[in-house]
């Protein structure tokens, strides 16, 4: 209820096609299954677009695997309630309708064609293309709001007048639909009737995922010392500390399991903004299943008194503490840490989620020789809830992002093709990017150039991983980990050298000034000494 919301769908099938009842049948049944099978952090229209589109696959295949059900199509109008908001998805010629405030307004529009002797035949339906495009809105809830999702055969028999009348006469839902579908009948009617009646009473208090009330319920810690006890756990170490975290390495008391508590500094304690968004970061983490990631350890509610989350704990370092004590990454090693992270990567971006600030210090190399991406506290989902503010570590930053640009997969991707530039080379291939600068972009310099030993096809990924044009990098993690895989085998083109008219165009314009004031004055010497 609260990732997801209430969902109610209408669906009807195409009359005159073959398996039009099975077609609006699967599409509903399949919809509310699969809607809420999706990932939590996808948003709502994207999980809905993934739904549909397999459905949709799924009725072609049946109509041409079957003679029977050939032509098998169905319309779709669904809708969703989530918090204060209200969702919708559409495809067809049914519809949904909102009445407030005495006005009844249509929120669908029919996809059939426009001439007067085809307005009954449809141009989009569920199983009608292969390729569905299906219309997604979303607006506010105010209670008191009454919904109405209704077929063709209803709506068009009695006209919105009569809709308007028929609800404002039955306050009652139940009754509201059981009346629409008599008037309909009694008009004569022969087609198809269907109608669903809602009536919105009351909102919830608190925002979807009442991260904003528990975070103001929970308070901030002091500084915990050595051995400390802060609910069912006790403080063994102080890991890490920044300017708005801290980590310690605590010990559960029952089981001795050794975790990672995380929180916010002490100077922090009245700032709700940044307690709601360690909770929000703990809520994504959970979300992230994989062992490619540390896990968060689900708590009980009542168990925590202060704001804080646990996460596994798994004996290491970091590649960026590796590096500081000298460590040399061979060719091999640094491939190999490279397809870990590509699939990390990958993993992370199946959930329609970004990291946005990959680096060394964020890339963990475990006893176990597994690696693992730490730090999700900048991360944001890729549709609509992207915090606005610049994120990240300036030298592992896309060009774009400096720009105004949006983070996306492929600036995650550049990130992590700049930290593999970095473990080999100890450079940067832009130089290094100082947080007050405002970087211009020219071309990245050949890692082959500060190591002689990296092979030919390594240099060429490396450059097209960090190229400044985001179409000329990877596009996504899996064609970045097949590339790793095929090495030498199968090479990658780097992306072409910037022309020097692009690069440098005032030097390029005065070298042109310089070369024509030259010929001049040697067409006037000539000619004076002639």
């Amino acid at each position: 209820l609260k990732t997801k919301g209430m969902a109610f769908a209408i669906a009807d099938g195409v009359s005159g096609n073959g398996g039009g009842r099975e077609a609006a049948e699967y599409t509903v049944r399949g919809i509310l299954s699969d809607y809420y099978a999706t990932p939590d952090s996808w948003d709502i229209p994207h999980a809905l677009d993934k739904v549909l589109s397999a459905i949709n696959r799924w009725l072609l295949a049946q109509s041409r695997a079957h003679r029977e059900l050939e032509g098998m199509a169905s319309t779709l109008s669904l809708l969703i309630l989530r918090g204060s908001r209200y969702w919708l998805a559409h495809v067809g010629d049914t519809r949904i309708y909102r009445w407030r405030s005495d006005e009844l307004r249509q929120l669908t529009a029919d996809h059939v064609w426009e001439r007067a002797d085809m307005q009954h035949v449809l141009k989009r339906a569920v199983g009608l293309d292969a390729n569905l495009i299906a219309d997604y809105s979303s607006g506010g809830l105010l209670p008191g709001d009454v919904f109405l999702l209704a077929t063709d055969g209803v709506w068009e028999a009695l006209g919105e007048a009569t809709l308007r009348d028929l609800l404002r006469a039955h306050p009652q839902p139940q009754a509201a639909s059981d009346a629409l579908v008599r008037a309909a009948l009694k008009n004569g009617s022969n087609d198809n009737l269907t109608a669903v009646s809602l009536r919105i009473d009351g909102l919830p208090a608190t925002s979807d995922l009442d991260l904003s009330a528990l975070a103001r319920a929970l308070p901030v810690p002091g500084r915990l010392r050595i051995g400390a006890r802060i609910d069912d756990f006790i403080v063994d170490q102080r890991l890490h500390e920044n300017s708005e975290c801290v980590l310690y390495k605590v010990r559960h008391v029952d089981s001795d399991q050794m975790l990672v508590l995380k929180t916010l500094r002490p100077q922090l304690r009245d700032d709700a903004e940044r307690a709601a968004a360690l909770l929000s970061e703990e809520w994504l983490s959970r979300q992230v299943q994989s062992h490619y990631f540390p896990q968060v350890l689900p708590l009980s509610p009542g168990a925590r008194n202060f704001l804080y989350y646990v996460m596994s704990f798994h004996p290491g370092a970091t590649l960026a503490q590796l590096l500081a004590h000298g460590r040399h990454f061979s060719i091999a090693e640094a491939t190999q840490i490279g397809m870990r992270i590509a699939k990390g990567l990958g993993t992370l971006h199946r959930l329609q989620v970004v990291h946005r600030d990959i680096k060394p210090d964020n890339l963990h190399l475990g006893d176990d020789h597994k690696l693992r991406i730490l730090d999700l506290g900048v991360a944001a989902t890729i549709h609509g809830n992207e915090p606005r503010e610049i994120a990240g570590t300036p030298s592992f930053m896309a060009p774009e992002l400096f720009t105004g640009g949006g983070a996306t997969p492929q600036a995650d991707l550049y990130a992590a093709g700049v930290s593999l530039y970095y473990l080999l080379t100890r450079k940067y291939p832009y130089g290094e990017i100082e947080p007050f600068q405002h970087p211009r972009f020219g071309d990245p310099t050949p890692p082959m150039r500060y190591r002689p030993d990296i092979a030919g096809w390594l240099d060429k990924l490396l450059l097209k991983a960090v190229a400044r044009d985001p179409q000329q990098r990877f596009e996504t993690a899996e064609e970045f980990l097949l590339a790793l895989e095929r090495g030498e085998r199968r090479p990658v083109l780097p992306p072409l050298r910037t022309p020097l008219a692009v690069r440098k165009p005032v030097a390029l314009w005065q070298g042109i000034a310089a070369a024509s004031i030259a010929i001049n004055l040697l067409l006037l010497y000539l000619a004076v000494i002639s």
